[in-house]
């Protein structure tokens, strides 16, 4: 199956200068934070337990029925300005049962309502599951924090209750290639995302030039933050951060979107170090920093319970369920009355810049208020 000449009808295509999940936009747009996106989990299993996983206390053998379709398309239906829903786990596809009863409703509304979709998955399974989603994904976003397939043995199990042989992640390693490789040929957006950690700062060009051969349309770059499986990993420093980012920038395509989020730099900075990597971003052809969107303009549904979250990761409780609001009347509450969300609710139009999140205040910036800081002219 191909997309290559799908319609794009009344759709711009997402490329650089098109990024409907960054908050920016809609808060240029609105003249304030309104939620524009929803991103739904519709599993906590997986095939893989990776040392950073953002939700691996959350994993599970079995898990429970989850709340009516109908109820979760009815909450989509009634957010105003919906512009994107990402799906997540887990690994979504992980069952044929819910690719076929979940996902695949999920997309063809957001493609009825010209709604941008994006699914998080590992892309090791069958490749009959994924080529299902062709006629309606816009964005498969992959991890790839690897240069060989010992790489992806040691980051990919290390939480692992049980031993996992190494031919069987070779296997899934290569098989997650052939994957990339075949559907980026038959039209798939596959957007690779990179953390920057303790194994990978000094191995981004490597594993850029891997991701560049998988047929990747983009190459995303997020700092590791202390959250669920990788609370324990060791810290990197900022300036570790920026020297592996600036070995990326001196190597990359030019011509190959790269997208860095949750950047712990800011234009507020009184540090030169920082104001230099931020004006070479800038600058950077096809380089973009996207805001994160986690509670600025989206929010996470668990679609076991219908509680709703800032984010699917971070230890912060549900403050609302789909079973007895909407979801605008939920985010409002979060973005005007949730003490955590007033710590980092500052917006600097001039850069660009909608602030930290709650995961980059908490590893680096505990005692520094935000809302004080000007930003420097770039």
């Amino acid at each position: 199956m191909s997309i290559t000449n799908f319609s794009q009808s009344n759709l711009n295509a997402i490329h650089p200068n098109n990024d409907p999940w960054d908050p920016i936009v809609s808060l240029r747009k609105y003249g304030r934070h309104v939620l524009t996106s929803v991103e739904m989990t519709v599993t906590n299993l997986c095939n893989m337990r990776c040392e950073h996983c953002a939700v691996g206390d959350s994993l599970v053998m079995r898990e429970p029925e989850q709340i009516p379709l109908a109820l979760m398309l009815k909450r989509l239906d009634e957010v105003e300005h919906l512009q994107t829903i990402s799906i997540t786990g887990g690994e979504p596809t992980f069952r044929k049962q819910t690719v076929e009863e979940k996902i695949i409703p999920l997309l063809r509304y957001a493609k009825e309502r010209g709604v941008r979709s994006q699914i998080n998955s590992n892309l090791t399974l069958d490749y009959e599951r994924y080529e299902k989603l062709l006629p309606y994904l816009d964005v498969m976003h992959i991890s790839f924090n690897y240069t060989s397939s010992d790489d992806f043995y040691e980051v990919g199990f290390a939480r692992s209750g049980h031993p996992v042989k190494r031919e069987v992640a070779d296997r899934m390693y290569h098989t997650m290639i052939e994957n990339s490789i075949r559907l980026s040929e038959a039209g798939m957006f596959i957007s690779a995302e990179t953390m920057i950690n303790y194994r990978t700062h000094k191995k981004l060009p490597e594993i850029h030039r891997l991701i560049l051969d998988m047929g990747c349309k983009r190459h995303e770059v997020h700092p590791m933050y202390a959250a669920d499986f990788a609370e324990g990993l060791p810290v990197l420093s900022l300036q570790d951060m920026r020297n592996g980012i600036e070995s990326l920038l001196d190597v990359r395509d030019p011509n190959t979107w790269m997208l860095f989020g949750t950047l712990p730099f800011f234009a507020c900075s009184g540090d030169e170090q920082e104001l230099q990597l931020i004006r070479r971003l800038r600058n950077e052809p096809n380089v973009t920093v996207r805001n994160d969107p986690d509670g600025r303009n989206r929010v996470n549904v668990n679609m076991f319970t219908g509680d709703v979250y800032v984010t699917d990761f971070a230890a912060i409780p549900s403050f609302g369920n789909v079973e007895g609001e909407s979801l605008d009347q939920i985010f409002n509450k979060w973005l005007h009355t949730h003490p955590l969300n007033q710590t980092v609710n500052c917006h600097c139009d001039a850069a660009g810049c909608c602030g930290p999140n709650l995961l980059v205040k908490d590893m680096y910036y505990q005692d520094t208020d935000f809302k004080s800081r000007t930003a420097i002219t770039l």
